[in-house]
């Protein structure tokens, strides 16, 4: 019976590892970040971790658009159909673009907000100039997306964990010289942390049009756009799977957001316990991302090859294997949810160290439900990879808008600002919601397959 499923796990692994390694290598860069950032004080840290929640609900929407681009490219792939995959880049490109101007335009519009959040003064001072450096490196993060999901639409998802793995250590290398003022270079803070991070992504994107042209299999894709000639058609068709998969990404990401926010009203503490918390868990959640991204392109070539049958056992068989792989990671957080937080923070910095000893235990105290929640945020990215796949897309958004924002989101509100749970409590609505949404999308995987098969 498993053996239907287990044979699949090795493919499942070879076409997703790259995938992970290059979504763990983004989030690798907030890793870094938030460690040298730590060193400097609990309201850098949190600092950082304000600046990068406004910036992270406008990646949501530029990532979640731009997935639009593989399941397009997967179908045409399956199909042996080159022009369609060309024209499904083109159009993709324009549009990532655009969009990543527009939401660098809006971030700037929206930071005085952040005087309005009643977050802590000091934070807010610190994060304004750290945000408007960070906003400004969507614009080639959204266009390094758009070539990421072409390349993995075709099976070839090295190449943008090459170029992720290049940006990481350009990051690094700008962050230590710049934070702390490293080989007389000058003692920027969190700024210098800023200025790595935009550097390294305009990086990114030249690396992988470099990695992409010069192999001759790609080179008919990338090269000899006509950007004048337009088609209503493509473009309509990215915006109908796009703007969904945008609002899918966008609501989860949201709830999330809104935690940060929750946990500001508590404290710096608090707010910088949640980013620990939040760091950790969100590069556990990238192994299913890329999970994702292998259901995403299997699904899509099944669709195109018309072989239902096959598309159901392949989607599980990842379904199956992410199942595992999040067990797994539950256990680390458990067994190491006391030491992990002591990364993030100098535990000899005897000026900070009654701050530092109460963000260590609260972030111990979310790791503890962390554990649980990976299950559920594994399998339902999954599964929405499958259904993106499928190409199904206005229903799981629906699902998701009720999973963290009628379920999840007034768990967390009432929980955290009002019982004695507080941290914690903004925790278990985050659960509660993953929950809902992984339950609720496996219905409708579930319902569409078979209905798939049987007509």
């Amino acid at each position: 019976m498993f053996s239907r499923y287990t044979k699949e796990f090795k493919y499942n692994l070879r076409l997703s590892y790259p995938v992970i390694l290059g979504m763990l290598g983004h989030t690798f860069v907030a890793f870094a970040d938030n460690i040298m950032v730590g060193q400097l004080g609990t309201a850098e840290l949190a600092a950082v971790s304000l600046g990068n929640s406004f910036v992270f609900i406008a990646m949501s929407l530029g990532i979640g658009f731009s997935t639009a681009i593989t399941p397009l490219v997967a179908e045409a792939d399956g199909a042996g159909n080159t022009a369609n995959g060309k024209s499904a880049l083109k159009h993709g490109l324009v549009l990532c673009t655009l969009l990543g101007l527009s939401l660098f335009g809006i971030i700037l519009l929206c930071k005085p907000i952040m005087y309005l959040m009643k977050q802590p003064p000091e934070v807010v001072e610190l994060a304004i100039p750290y945000l408007e450096l960070v906003a400004f490196s969507l614009v080639p993060l959204i266009i390094f997306q758009a070539f990421k999901q072409f390349s993995e639409g075709l099976s070839q998802t090295k190449y943008p964990m090459y170029a992720t793995i290049l940006a990481n250590v350009v990051n690094i290398t700008i962050n230590y010289l710049l934070i702390f003022g490293s080989f007389g270079f000058p003692k920027l803070g969190i700024v210098g942390a800023a200025i790595g991070t935009l550097v390294s992504r305009f990086i990114m994107v030249g690396y992988i049009w470099f990695l992409l042209k010069r192999k001759e299999k790609f080179k008919v894709y990338i090269t000899g756009f006509n950007f004048r000639l337009i088609e209503k058609k493509v473009i309509r068709k990215i915006i109908s799977l796009g703007f969904p998969s945008a609002l899918q990404m966008f609501f989860e990401v949201a709830i999330f957001t809104a935690a940060i926010w929750l946990s500001g009203v508590l404290g710096k503490n608090a707010q910088a316990a949640n980013q620990i918390a939040l760091n950790l868990s969100s590069m556990t959640f990238m192994v299913g991302m890329g999970l994702s991204v292998a259901a995403m392109v299997r699904v899509g070539n099944q669709k195109g090859l018309q072989n239902f049958s096959e598309l159901r056992r392949i989607a599980k068989s990842i379904f199956f294997l992410t199942l595992l792989l999040e067990i797994v990671f539950a256990a680390i957080f458990l067994l190491g949810r006391h030491w992990l937080p002591t990364i993030y923070l100098d535990v000899d910095d005897v000026i900070n160290q009654m701050d530092n000893t109460e963000v260590i235990f609260i972030a111990a105290k979310l790791l503890l439900i962390a554990a649980f929640f990976q299950i559920s945020d594994g399998i339902q990215v999954v599964v929405l990879g499958a259904l993106r796949g499928l190409q199904d897309v206005k229903i799981p958004t629906l699902i998701t808008f009720i999973a963290y924002w009628l379920i999840g989101f007034p768990i967390s509100y009432y929980f955290g600002l009002y019982t004695e749970f507080k941290s914690s409590g903004i925790w278990m609505g985050l659960l509660l919601g993953l929950t809902a949404s992984a339950v609720m999308l496996y219905i409708r995987f579930n319902y569409l397959t078979k209905k798939l098969i049987k007509s």
